[in-house]
């Protein structure tokens, strides 16, 4: 790969010259107009001329500034859409003669031309990783320019090809990873902070830990996405228990549970691209592979989305979910160290418990989905909801995002095709008995009058 990589520079960088030079001169400052560029691309015949011009416009569009970029994503939105005449004459032909010869042709005419222009610059050396990050930048204008949500559909459908699984390559992360990866880790952590190298260490080299990540072959060493593995004999409740540094390391041996404690999507440009489901599926089918005798794979999950819910619901004149005999007792959360004092934290653990199975159980959208994004990306994959855990992570984003609480989602392999049927298809939440218990959680007379404390 680093060879082919080094062929395809070299001929970008020979070729660029010539294109400079046969084109326009043979000076950068006599280059014209991007636009003009990318229909020279566009029409570009020969493979070398291809790869020097795709680098030109890219190297030009990371020279940009903010300004300039914005206006280039737009440039392409308006000149590089369909060719509306040449659509008009393929819809004409189709309804007049509806054959599969005129259906092709209406779906080659109704493609946007930046399509074809986005697969010619993929061409140049980097292309693919220069593009992902032309997402990112769009993602930071289309609010004010909406017109470029149609841009973004043609990058969403062309990398939806080309980071399909079969593309993908899983690589284990350990203590011996190029420093170049670990401190990219280190950075695209998303869930738990990884606060310094020892940190990380801690995370990497004992034995009862694993780290997995998928890299693109072209993008050898960034990582896409990665996930962090504990080994354990029994489910965690807390990520204290998994994360402290001063704990004695298991013996893999012994390990009968496998914990996805954190996972990271590492390339923004990529968002809505989903593979964490085949990163999942791929690192339990290795683990069982080494033979460690795992018969339990389960996550330990922050829920994102509990906080901001219960502080609309609490809001409310009437809520479905907190009752007005609840509302007393949830205003110690307005207590900064609420978690710290044991009163506190007796009364609202339980509370928080049962609320959060309604969050996860109960309540909904107004398109009737399950309201948090991790939830509903685990149970879409077949995981069963097992246990809600109170007081499970007590940093200060585990308590403003989710009053500390966390979830464990058990992936049961033999269940996970009928769990995720059932979530698709009918938006069932396949859940644990303990779970649905605390559905029909009574709030105790000690709870009532907390308020008096």
């Amino acid at each position: 790969m680093s060879f082919l990589s080094e062929l395809i520079a070299s001929i970008s960088q020979r070729g660029r010259a010539l294109v400079e030079q046969a084109q326009w001169g043979g000076g950068r400052r006599d280059l014209p107009p991007v636009a003009d560029m990318c229909e020279a691309l566009l029409s570009s015949r020969g493979e070398a001329s291809g790869v020097a011009l795709a680098t030109l416009i890219l190297d030009r569009y990371a020279c940009m500034d903010d300004a300039g970029q914005c206006a280039f994503l737009c440039m392409l939105v308006d000149r590089f859409g369909a060719d509306e005449a040449e659509l008009a004459q393929a819809i004409a032909r189709y309804q007049s003669t509806p054959d599969h010869r005129h259906l092709m042709a209406l779906h080659q005419a109704a493609e946007p031309r930046r399509q074809e222009l986005i697969r010619r610059l993929n061409l140049s050396s980097g292309g693919t990783q220069n593009l992902v990050r032309m997402r990112e930048d769009l993602f930071r204008f289309e609010k004010a320019h909406p017109e470029l949500a149609a841009l973004d559909a043609d990058f969403r459908h062309l990398f939806s090809s080309w980071f399909n699984r079969g593309f993908l390559v899983l690589r284990p992360i350990d203590w011996q990873t190029p420093a170049n990866i670990l401190e990219k880790i280190i950075r695209y952590e998303a869930v738990h902070a990884i606060k310094s190298w020892d940190d990380l260490r801690s995370r990497l080299a004992p034995p009862d830990r694993r780290c997995f990540a998928f890299f693109h072959p072209q993008i050898v060493d960034d990582p896409l996405i990665f996930v962090e593995v504990a080994l354990t004999a029994e489910i965690p409740a807390s990520i204290t228990d998994v994360l402290k540094e001063d704990r004695v390391p298991l013996d893999p041996k012994k390990a009968t549970t496998a914990v996805f404690y954190s996972i990271s999507n590492c390339q923004e440009g990529l968002r809505g691209i989903s593979f964490g489901n085949f990163l999942i599926k791929q690192v339990v089918e290795e683990l069982t592979r080494q033979g460690f005798g795992l018969d339990t794979f389960v996550t330990l999950s922050p829920l994102p989305g509990f906080a901001g819910w219960l502080g609309r619901e609490r809001q409310q004149a009437e809520s479905d979910f907190v009752t007005a005999e609840l509302k007393p007792s949830l205003d110690l959360l307005a207590d900064p160290a609420w978690a710290t004092n044991p009163v506190s934290a007796a009364v609202l653990a339980p509370l928080l418990q049962g609320l959060a199975a309604r969050y996860l159980l109960q309540a909904r959208t107004n398109s009737g989905r399950v309201i948090d994004p991790v939830a509903r990306f685990h149970l879409g994959n077949g995981a069963r909801l097992e246990r809600i855990n109170a007081m499970a992570d007590l940093s200060p984003k585990g308590l403003a995002q989710a009053h500390a609480v966390m979830v464990n989602y058990l992936y049961d392999l033999e269940s996970i095709e009928a769990n995720h049927e059932a979530f698709s298809n009918k938006g069932e939440v396949v859940a644990s008995a303990e779970v649905r218990q605390l559905l029909r959680q009574k709030v105790p007379r000690e709870t009532r009058n907390n308020h008096l404390l």
